[in-house]
């Protein structure tokens, strides 16, 4: 049964599955023939009622249960079933207990950012009553515990939401749970866990609840077991566990909540006494026969078509050979003994999770970052309870499959995987042990990101060399890889000033280098500048400054103290003196060449100027005295569009410029006006300024300087183009430049441009470069008077760069919302050339 189309490989089970055929054919029938009320007396009714009625003993059959022992409820889905079980049990407790003052219990507190109800037991129980407890697993979907967090406060129920920790393992902390348990109202655990795939040992949980709290109400959260592991809940003690149907191949929109016969029931919706009166509302016939027919596979041995455990486990295996042959750093975030078979969790040293989300989308292959029900890519709650390193976490993915896979799917998987691997090597994220590797040559302004920190790498591709900016310590394989994988050869290796964040990796690069590092690179110099510039040059405000060139463009240094007492600025670009070759003289005269305002293209300022804000000048190594001074040269050093490329982007702008920075930044637009503010009114307010900066107790990274809260978001009249007026747009407007800010290691995988209706493949500018080509996107807004449209795979990077051009003076400039993925008419096809991609670069 081969689920994948032609256009996708589909590894994103555990978020949910396609409809299976006879399900799809089931709830077609209740829809069309079989359509009548459960609740009705006549023969419609009686059939509909008896759809219903089989499909509660079908899974009473597969979860192992009889009526005698436990009901079987239909829901919307697991997470109304996970409410209603929760509800139940403090409803039940509540009326067990009597009624106590709601305002006694209603003291909300945070720790993790997650609200729990304060220690209130003694006073809603009874002076001398010990406090309570709902006990959850720290690696539980966040439906658990967000459930509980509501309904403990709705109710007033008084208790303390706490999470049982898990090992490294991901595997539940019995002492833990042996300790508290005793005076726990309610505990909830889950059968397998939806990211990582790791598997509880409920006989263990099981005899450690029973053995401490024989009455505690239990929860498994089975959602991922069906299918994958034996179910027999009869033979144990749990008192409720929910199901999804979208899980296991039936529609979204359908549940089960198994209830153990003592289980209290308390109904969230009331009215019309179905279900036999545990959820009000007419039943979801279409959903619950669709389950139903996905339940009949499961019974039937003869016709069975969900694989065995073996089957499943070699399909897994296959799966990351593969991996581990594309990503040779891959590290597996959960042990393969004690996991499901259909779920791999991984991360490659070097990558984040959004890299590798948008390199496998690119190639056709569906996998996820984690749980489905975060809206943005994060760091992992669940490997962070895990107790695994950061980069571990932020780099996750989850690849999951169903029971009802096929190998000519995990075949076809493993062969787009093979071809992720040559995408990488393309792009320079990996250096290619093929010769034959065609890799896409690099030339011009590189921007790295490690959360909010930057990194920077400037390359000329005719001189083969490079010079490396604020080199960040996570981001060290990376810049390796590209220099190495470009052969280019460092200049040097700079730092704009002392960071307190984090240490300069200038010394382990050297190394990772070896003969890529010219002797330049190897210096005493605290910040990296070489002992020998290539010469000297007199900047706009008449001072004289080192520089170093590269190809025909210069690099000049000149202090900048303030926000660090040793702090430097570094000024990129070409000079008025024409097109450079060779080493750079003075003038015959002797007098030195000029660096004029205009030739200053791009500015790295360190964390001198921020996007809306200013960098702190409280730390110990601070002069704030010197950053009064710092930021009005500055204006005398550059012009008003000169890119500024920051060392922090707290507000993921990418870079900016003076003149946007003037209506952002109201004490940096005063000290810069002709009436301005003196040096003393200055200390005043950047000391207010930065008592204003906070730090968060569960902050890694020291926050270097404080970013307005009321920055101007506004990006004035963007072009949104949606999804069908592409083409009315481009027959309308043909001097239209579509830009493609999507990775070069995304669109080593071709598209259909022609039937999406361009005439040729729009120009590429991945986002990681744009901050370098906002110049000439500037000049060709400008002079050239043509609107610049954005593209990317799902409208949101191409909505950011937008906004980034909006900011840095472009005004004609729009985005494709929705990008690629909603436009069906794209198909993927195979890996492309390079001359099928344009460049600006």
């Amino acid at each position: 049964m081969l689920f994948k189309t032609a256009e996708e490989i589909y590894l994103d089970a555990n978020a949910t599955t396609p409809v299976l055929p006879e399900a799809a054919k089931a709830a077609h029938e209740a829809m069309q023939e079989l359509f009548g009320n459960p609740s009705s007396n006549h023969t419609s009714g009686l059939r509909a009622r008896e759809i219903l009625e089989s499909a509660r003993r079908l899974a009473q059959s597969v979860l192992g249960v009889t009526s005698d022992q436990g009901q079987i409820i239909f829901t919307s889905g697991a997470t109304e079933a996970i409410q209603l079980g929760i509800f139940s049990c403090l409803c039940q407790l509540k009326e067990q207990r009597g009624q106590f003052d709601p305002s006694t219990a209603t003291n909300i507190h945070r720790i993790n950012s997650e609200p729990f109800t304060a220690d209130v037991g003694n006073e809603a129980n009874g002076v001398n009553s010990p406090k309570r407890f709902l006990l959850y697993g720290a690696t539980e979907h966040k439906a658990v515990p967000q459930a509980l967090q509501h309904w403990n406060r709705l109710l007033c129920f008084g208790a303390e939401v706490t999470a049982i920790p898990v090992d490294r393992k991901g595997h539940l902390d019995l002492d833990f749970l042996s300790q508290h348990v005793p005076l726990a109202d309610m505990v909830c655990t889950m059968a397998i866990n939806n990211e990582t795939g790791v598997i509880t040992d409920l006989k263990q949980v099981e005899a450690t609840i029973r053995k401490s709290n024989p009455d505690v109400l239990w929860m498994v959260d089975s959602v991922q077991a069906i299918g994958k592991i034996d179910m027999r809940l009869g033979s144990t003690t749990i008192d409720y566990a929910p199901f999804s149907g979208h899980k296991i191949y039936a529609p979204k929109g359908i549940g089960i909540l198994y209830a153990r016969k003592s289980a209290p029931i308390v109904p969230l919706m009331a009215g019309g006494g179905q279900e036999h009166g545990a959820r009000g509302g007419t039943e979801n016939l279409p959903g619950v026969a669709a389950i139903a027919a996905v339940l009949q596979q499961l019974t039937d041995s003869p016709s069975r078509s969900f694989n065995d455990q073996q089957t499943l486990e070699d399909y897994r295996q296959r799966l990351i050979a593969q991996l581990k042959t594309t990503f040779p750093s891959l590290v597996l975030n959960a042990p393969l003994d004690t996991s499901a078979p259909t779920t791999i969790n991984f991360s490659v040293q070097g990558f984040s999770s959004k890299e590798l989300l948008d390199l496998f989308d690119a190639a056709g292959i569906r996998v996820s970052s984690g749980s489905a029900c975060g809206s943005e890519v994060v760091g992992s709650y669940v490997l962070e309870a895990m107790g695994l390193p950061r980069w571990q976490s932020e780099g996750a993915i989850r690849l999951s499959f169903g029971p009802l896979i096929t190998t000519a799917e995990i075949e076809a998987a493993c062969q787009q995987i093979e071809q992720v691997g040559f995408a990488l090597c393309e792009s320079c994220l990996v250096v290619a042990p093929q010769a034959s590797v065609d890799r896409r040559p690099i030339d011009g302004l590189v921007q790295l990101k490690n959360g909010s920190t930057c990194t920077w790498l400037l390359f000329d591709a005719d001189s083969a060399r490079c010079l490396i900016i604020d080199p960040l310590p996570e981001l060290a394989p990376r810049i390796a890889s590209l220099v190495r994988c470009q052969e280019s050869h460092a200049i040097a290796i700079l730092d704009t000033h002392a960071h307190l964040d984090h240490h300069s990796c200038r010394t382990e690069l050297l190394t990772e280098l070896g003969p890529l590092a010219l002797p330049s690179a190897h210096n005493a110099d605290l910040l990296g500048w070489p002992q020998q510039p290539d010469g000297t040059l007199e900047l706009a405000d008449q001072t004289i400054a080192p520089y170093l060139q590269l190809g025909n463009k210069v690099l000049a240094q000149t202090e900048l103290p303030g926000h660090t007492k040793i702090s430097s600025a570094y000024l990129f670009g070409p000079l008025n003196d024409g097109k450079l070759k060779g080493k750079l003289k003075n003038r015959l005269d002797g007098t030195p060449i000029r660096m004029t305002q205009s030739d200053v293209k791009f500015a790295f300022l360190g964390d001198t100027i921020l996007m809306g804000g200013l960098g702190r000048s409280d730390f110990p190594t601070s002069v704030p005295d010197k950053m009064y001074d710092s930021l009005k040269r500055i204006s005398r050093l550059i012009n008003p569009r000169t890119i500024i490329c920051p060392t922090h982007d707290y507000t993921n702008g990418f870079a900016t410029c003076l003149a946007a920075e003037r209506t952002q930044n109201e004490l940096l637009n005063r000290v810069l006006s002709e009436s301005g503010i003196d040096e003393n009114d200055f200390l005043i307010r950047k000391r207010e300024m930065d008592a204003r900066i906070t730090q968060s107790d569960n902050m890694t990274d020291i926050i270097c300087g404080h970013v307005s809260d009321s920055i101007d978001e506004s990006v004035g009249d963007l072009l949104e183009v949606p999804k069908h007026g592409l083409q009315e747009l481009l027959s309308r407007q043909p001097n239209v430049l579509i830009v493609d800010v999507r990775e070069p290691h995304e669109f080593v995988f071709t598209l259909d441009w022609k039937a999406a209706g361009f005439g040729c493949p729009p120009i590429s500018i991945p986002l990681t470069r744009l901050t370098g080509e906002i110049p000439r996107l500037q000049q060709l807004s400008e002079n050239e008077e043509r609107t610049i449209l954005f593209l990317c795979r799902s409208g949101k990077r191409s909505s950011k760069a937008a906004e980034v051009a909006w900011r840095n003076g472009i005004r004609s400039v729009g985005h494709v919302a929705g990008g690629l993925a909603l436009h069906t008419s794209i198909h993927s096809l195979a890996p492309q050339s390079q001359s099928d991609v344009g460049y600006v670069i």
